[in-house]
């Protein structure tokens, strides 16, 4: 149960409750699993999550990937992932509801409205405080490809270590500062040319707007970045989140799930000669 990241309030239900089986048996925490036994958890506690309700949305989803616990959605720009009011029915989580109804989903992430690209949505309660420890262990990954600006000479790759915090003028945004919050963002240049280039990134902390600070205070804004990037927005931020990697729940192994960059960004690479 520790390696499967289950809390340990509800390890404590299991046992009291005798709720955990092997091969249809209770048995003390103590004893051994052999290969082939058969783990029955029966979850007849109430939850940790929020039992949010969203309204029904009216797109059809984009599913990366799905099975009996997790659903991987590819957000669409300029789509929130989720509502701000309880009256709201035009994010990605009310289009997900209406596609789960009469069952709901439960948030484990989220990312910008802006960007583009996967987001892992529990079907239920139980898995959300599972995923978040894999989220803060690293286990569950998120990785991003970008298409920025080159305002100056860049690396074939590094990583950017600059503290994050609220920008002091404009409350929509977040800027380079001292006192701000640790975070740390690894970058490898895919394709370039002397003007742009296409950027693979990967977090090891998960300030809002990370991505998007750590490349303009680099001088390497995200081309089409309306808050970090001076230049006028010609199309929607070339910002996709394009591979998601977490443990399965309940087991040990790993699932990988992976799109292609969108068709907005494939055609910038093709235009400006990227290679």
């Amino acid at each position: 149960m520790q390696k499967w990241l289950i809390p340990k309030k509800w390890q404590h239900y299991l046992r009291i409750k005798q709720d955990v089986l092997i091969n249809g048996t209770y048995h003390s925490f103590n004893e051994t699993v052999h290969d082939n036994d058969e783990i029955t958890l029966i979850f007849d506690f109430p939850p940790r999550s929020a039992d949010q309700i969203y309204l029904p949305g009216h797109r059809k989803i984009d599913i990366a990937y799905e099975d009996n616990d997790i659903l991987v959605v590819n957000k669409a720009a300029n789509i929130k992932t989720h509502p701000n009011l309880a009256t709201e029915n035009d994010s990605l989580f009310n289009d997900v509801q209406a596609y789960l109804s009469p069952n709901k989903p439960y948030m484990v992430h989220r990312i910008d409205m802006l960007t583009t690209g996967l987001v892992l949505i529990a079907k239920t309660p139980y898995l959300v405080p599972i995923l978040n420890r894999q989220l803060t262990k690293k286990i569950l990954q998120r990785q991003y490809l970008a298409i920025v600006d080159l305002n100056k000479p860049i690396g074939d790759q590094g990583t950017i270590d600059l503290p994050i915090g609220r920008d002091q003028t404009d409350k929509r945004k977040r800027e380079v500062i001292a006192t701000g919050d640790p975070a740390q963002t690894d970058y490898k240049v895919l394709k370039k040319s002397n003007r742009f280039a296409l950027l693979k990134l990967n977090l090891h902390t998960g300030r809002t707007h990370q991505i998007r600070v750590h490349l303009a205070a680099s001088n390497w804004p995200i081309v089409n970045d309306e808050l970090y990037n001076s230049a006028i927005p010609s199309g929607n931020m070339m910002l996709t989140a394009y591979k998601l990697q977490y443990q399965i729940p309940f087991s040990n192994k790993t699932k990988i799930v992976e799109i292609s960059p969108t068709a907005e960004m494939r055609q910038f690479i093709q235009d400006h000669n990227l290679t």
